[in-house]
């Protein structure tokens, strides 16, 4: 069996960016030869929905009542409209900041249409809707960290 020499300047640097980039984990192969590094887990940031109550003019969103929060993030998984991250990175729910979100819950979106933003090592992936519907719920915080196949919407 072959020693394995372990390049701790390479390991340092791949634990660099991911603080960098806010990902989870790296991981690289070459032949039979595989390197992880991973961060120690974050917490799931906090869910919530929006609604504008009755009356309130528009374009002005409040928390929602607690009778309609959101059940943990599990229950979403199997829901027929869950949009779900199809990679690790950094969420984004406006094109910039300072910019309006994407989408806001009771927003009709149709497929295709640009719900949020994922960065992976510095690159902006769009998420799209995978079908017409109204945005129900947003899981996700912006500017936090998402994992691969994390329910980041629901869209019905």
């Amino acid at each position: 069996m072959a020693k394995f020499e372990m390049d701790t300047d390479f390991i340092r640097k791949l634990a660099a960016i991911l603080e960098e980039t806010e990902l989870g984990e790296i991981e690289l192969a070459d032949g039979e030869r595989k390197i992880r590094v991973a961060r120690a887990a974050v917490p799931a940031p906090a869910q919530f929905t929006m609604a504008a109550p009755t009356g309130a003019p528009a374009g002005v969103a409040t928390a929602a009542p607690a009778a309609a929060a959101p059940a943990p993030a599990g229950d979403f998984g199997k829901h027929p409209g869950a949009v779900k991250s199809p990679m690790v990175g950094t969420a984004y729910l406006s094109p910039e900041p300072g910019k309006p979100a994407f989408v806001h819950v009771g927003d009709k979106v149709v497929a295709g249409q640009t719900l949020l933003i994922i960065e992976a090592m510095k690159t902006f992936n769009p998420i799209k809707a995978p079908k017409a519907g109204v945005v129900t719920q947003v899981l996700v915080e912006n500017a936090r960290p998402v994992e691969f196949a994390e329910v980041l919407m629901i869209v019905e």
